[in-house]
């Protein structure tokens, strides 16, 4: 039995570390091809060789990154996306949380139908709300502003659905109405007991609407028209030229793209894999 059990981890774990090497060489082909030039970009996988089978070596180059932070402004679109991803995030967490606070131990009238809205925009696609969404901003005044891109998305209804059901789970009506009964305000009790026992799905939902925003490309083009204002995402589009390719240009600056949020995911992947299996098991 010990001798079936110890074949079938071993399978496992080779199966894990294949898959785990599969993934992790589009990133080393990635970052390799940061440093290479354009020429004889594609004769080779990784590193480039000369006629001995050694590392050619003039044609790696760390002007890339020096051209994207000092010359393309670069470091601009790193601020621009960092703000707008936290703000949009931190802004629908709250209020997504909150609103699925209320849908699940509230009793108003009306619960139903308002459940039933979050429940049939879940299945609107996005692309169809953009051109009214545009139209309201405009009306609003709020065109090439960051207000255009962070109000739409402060209340999602994909996020008041998932914290309707993490409250259901994890936030026993039993506790509140003890709390009330001690004197605690609505708000109180939903900072202080409520939120802590949401934890999880906050931090996963903190993720997921940061992800979300970072890579975010259609919108800010719309939306936005001051080139200043661009976040990461269209500045990365934007090195893709009509007639001309720098690869390793474009690699450098999907690689600065991706660290920040591979780096966040790092930091929250307890609290997102905890988030995402909120409610499997209830106990």
């Amino acid at each position: 039995m010990k001798h079936r059990h110890a074949i079938m981890m071993t399978c496992i774990y080779v199966t894990l570390g294949v898959g785990a090497v599969i993934t992790f060489l589009p990133f080393l082909w990635m970052f390799t091809s940061s440093f290479r030039t354009n020429a004889g970009f594609f004769d080779t996988y990784f590193l480039p060789v000369d006629a001995d089978e050694n590392i050619a070596w003039s044609q790696l180059t760390f002007t890339h990154y020096h051209k994207l932070l000092f010359e393309l402004g670069f470091g601009r679109a790193i601020l621009n996306s960092i703000f707008l991803s936290s703000v949009t995030s931190v802004i629908a967490t709250l209020f997504a949380a909150m609103a699925g606070y209320a849908l699940a131990r509230f009793q108003f009238r009306g619960r139903g139908f308002a459940l039933f809205v979050v429940l049939a925009m879940l299945i609107v696609p996005a692309p169809l709300l953009l051109a009214p969404t545009y139209q309201l901003m405009y009306d609003l005044g709020l065109i090439d502003t960051y207000h255009a891109l962070i109000l739409p998305a402060a209340a999602p209804a994909f996020g008041v659905f998932l914290f309707r059901q993490a409250t259901l789970s994890s936030v026993p009506s039993q506790l509140l109405e003890a709390a009330r009964i001690d004197g605690c305000g609505e708000f109180r009790i939903f900072f202080t007991m409520a939120l802590p026992l949401l934890r999880p799905m906050i931090g996963a939902f903190l993720l997921i609407t940061f992800l979300w925003s970072w890579n975010n490309f259609i919108g800010p083009q719309v939306m936005l028209q001051d080139v200043d204002r661009f976040p990461l995402a269209v500045a990365v589009g934007n090195l893709k030229g009509l007639y001309y390719q720098d690869y390793g240009l474009q690699m450098a600056g999907t690689l600065i793209s991706i660290l920040p949020v591979m780096l966040l995911f790092l930091m929250l992947q307890r609290d997102f894999i905890s988030g995402l299996t909120a409610g499997a098991v209830k106990g």
